[in-house]
């Protein structure tokens, strides 16, 4: 099994032309999955098993402002997950989004407005605990028949 999680979040209006914080978000939200996936495909391929966890984010369900780029990145993690369980008999593939979540996801955003709303916002933020029983509930939990394809995890009070 891999829990493939790895995301960097800066915020900023697009106008803000933030190219290498854009080109950073693309290196480890995208390419990071995908290296993920190819470092363990071949193997699992030859088990003739496997479960492919990857963490997007409520973010690739919506477009907040600010988060334009780090919305695509996570919308691009639900689809590659997607196309690899089409391309999947044999393995598992789950995306888990979640929301609010404590964490240091919000250490990158340099922007002195955003990361003080940032801040604000993590006052109903879940612990990162419940996303690790999310993933036990949805891969190890699971028989081997089933395939939770997607569990999108917030905090009650997240709009």
């Amino acid at each position: 099994m891999l829990v493939n999680n790895a995301g960097v979040m800066p915020l900023a209006v697009l106008e803000a032309l933030k190219v290498d914080e854009w080109n950073r978000m693309i290196d480890v939200n995208i390419r990071g999955v995908l290296h993920g996936i190819a470092a363990v495909l071949p193997v699992m391929r030859e088990q003739g098993a496997g479960h492919i966890v990857n963490v997007a984010s409520v973010a690739g369900h919506r477009v907040d402002p600010t988060a334009a780029v780090y919305c695509a990145t996570k919308y691009a993690v639900r689809a590659i997950s997607e196309g690899l369980r089409q391309e999947s008999r044999d393995l598992r593939v789950t995306v888990i989004s979640p929301g609010l979540t404590r964490s240091e996801l919000t250490d990158g955003i340099d922007d002195v407005d955003m990361r003080a709303f940032a801040d604000q916002m993590m006052a109903i933020a879940i612990p990162a605990a419940a996303i690790g029983e999310a993933i036990v509930s949805a891969a190890v939990n699971q028989p081997a028949e089933v395939d939770v394809n997607e569990i999108v995890i917030r905090p009650t009070a997240q709009a």
